[in-house]
């Protein structure tokens, strides 16, 4: 391991039984909210920690055992353990490796997730409704909790657009690299020829912001309309002007909110999403204006980057950025997203432990 990386984990070691000191502070504890800061610090450190003691004692071991290979007597047994550590502090080294990778402070939080038809027509509408239908029904695998927050049906099945909210701690962390253009390749029910068509749809994940952040938007750079909603929802969704629709005139975003009974709720919904669309613009243009900026190998996450394509005819999904094909179309389309979502965040984290070499 870097001499570098070492002198990082003696101070996180350091810092590790600082906090387990001040933690059995009365005074500390008497301060809740200092406490629960330093509590979770203390948790985050703690498995790091846990795993750089063991490394230290197995490298200490491993010089020991260096000096009782020397004996003559010994050194078959000095040689078998020397072998054994090795492995074992390969694996220690891997498991640090991985904790000390900077962590994305949106990962832990609730998310939204865009669908919209792109080129294709009515197919390309029914294809969203299919990319609708497998992100409920893994987030039903997930036991996460989903909301519909605002629908446009296509005269001939599926969406023009539609934007559902998922409620659940790690949601964005595991669904961000859903972001960019979808394409389906299959043979429409209409198509008399048998010919294959292309359609796409392009997908957004945004993670939810915290209700403080929309207080920062200012209400003179919004437009506010209202409408009659359409679609289920009884009487009394198709009799009044419950449905909001919010234009922020600085970006031209504009977010369309329905389907709660309230214009109250939906405008407070309708003001979540737009205040996390500014938030992620903003953040993908900080991203893009850094300095020697390496292109990503897997993408900008941008509705035009085309990351997967969908092939019924052969019943198989290719993800574009990592070269990963799977003969699992069905199981995919009826949310077992696992089979992609795993690959594409190994390959992640293998960038980014590649990144963190090159620092150290």
């Amino acid at each position: 391991m870097k001499t570098s990386i070492i002198t990082k984990l003696k101070e996180l070691l350091n810092r590790h039984e600082e906090l387990e000191s001040l933690l059995s502070n009365s005074n500390i504890f008497s301060n809740q909210k200092l406490f629960s800061n330093l509590s979770r610090e203390y948790s985050k450190l703690t498995s790091i920690t846990d795993y750089f003691r063991k490394w230290q004692k197995i490298n200490q071991d491993i010089e020991n055992l260096k000096q009782l290979s020397k004996d003559n007597e010994l050194q078959d047994i000095a040689q078998i353990e020397l072998c054994e550590s090795y492995k074992n502090i390969e694996i220690l080294e891997h498991k640090i490796q991985m904790l000390l990778l900077p962590q994305d402070p949106d990962d832990e939080r609730n998310c939204f997730i865009e669908i919209r038809a792109a080129t294709g027509g009515d197919e390309a509408a029914i294809f969203a409704g299919d990319l609708f239908r497998m992100y409920m029904r893994y987030a039903e695998i997930c036991n996460w909790d989903v909301k519909i927050i605002n629908a446009n049906d296509s005269e001939h099945g599926g969406y023009k657009e539609i934007v559902i909210r998922i409620n659940s701690h790690n949601a964005y962390g595991r669904l961000k690299f859903e972001s960019g253009g979808h394409r389906v390749q299959r043979i429409p029910d209409t198509e008399s020829q048998g010919r294959i068509h292309t359609s796409t749809c392009t997908v957004a994940v945004i993670p939810e912001i915290a209700e403080n952040a929309i207080l920062q938007i200012n209400p003179n750079d919004l437009k506010i309309d209202s409408f009659r909603s359409s679609g289920a929802g009884g009487q009394h969704v198709n009799t009044t002007d419950s449905a909001i629709r919010i234009t922020h005139i600085p970006t031209g975003i504009t977010v369309e909110c329905q389907h709660e009974r309230s214009q109250h709720k939906n405008k407070a919904r309708a003001l979540t999403i737009l205040a996390s669309r500014i938030e992620s613009l903003q953040k993908a243009k900080r991203h893009a204006t850094e300095a020697n900026l390496r292109r990503n190998l897997l993408g900008t996450g941008d509705r035009s980057d085309r990351i997967r394509t969908y092939n019924f005819p052969q019943g198989r999904i290719t993800d574009h950025r990592i070269n990963l094909t799977v003969y699992r179309l069905d199981e995919i389309l009826n949310g077992r997203l696992e089979y992609l979502i795993d690959p594409v965040l190994h390959e992640y984290k293998a960038e980014q432990l590649t990144t963190l070499s090159e620092q150290n």
